[in-house]
């Protein structure tokens, strides 16, 4: 095997965020949960078009790592590869400033129900785009329903 460059180590690790991937049980959400953990500090305070900014650029480096980290590992859409709940976490959280603990648990449910549910059309979308850009894709449009059903909710009970 030959010596992995600092481009192959940093887009492994971007992939995993550092140590989510490496979960032996249930990686993608261990994704997920770092992503919500992180959400109220990093991503939330931030003007919602910088937050759209974050997404995107969330978007284009996760999808070129993820690129990367397939050809390294040899396989389609490595269970490692977590920077995708990052991505559609994040969307789930994308118009709100700031959330209760309990709307950060109903968002991460949410998500995760709709990442492993994959509604239409949200399995086919994997192939819309080549490699890693479709493995950011389908979470991307799980954390759209995600934000849906979230906006509805927080409209019927924005008491909680």
């Amino acid at each position: 095997m030959p010596k992995r460059s600092f481009i192959d180590h940093a887009s492994l690790e971007l992939c995993r965020l550092v140590i989510a991937g490496r979960s032996p049980v249930a990686p993608g959400t261990a994704g997920s949960a770092v992503a919500a953990v992180l959400a109220p500090f990093c991503f939330m305070p931030l003007p919602l078009v910088w937050r759209g900014v974050v997404l995107v650029v969330v978007f284009v480096l996760g999808g070129l790592a993820a690129t990367r980290a397939e050809t390294l590992l040899g396989k389609k859409d490595p269970g490692e590869v977590v920077i995708d709940e990052l991505a559609g976490q994040w969307i789930t959280y994308l118009p709100f400033a700031a959330l209760s603990v309990w709307w950060l648990v109903i968002g991460f449910f949410l998500f995760r129900f709709f990442d492993i549910v994959k509604p239409f059309p949200i399995r086919r979308s994997e192939h819309w785009l080549p490699s890693g850009f479709g493995v950011m894709l389908d979470d991307v449009l799980a954390g759209g329903y995600a934000l849906a059903v979230m906006v509805g909710l927080k409209y019927l009970f924005p008491e909680l």
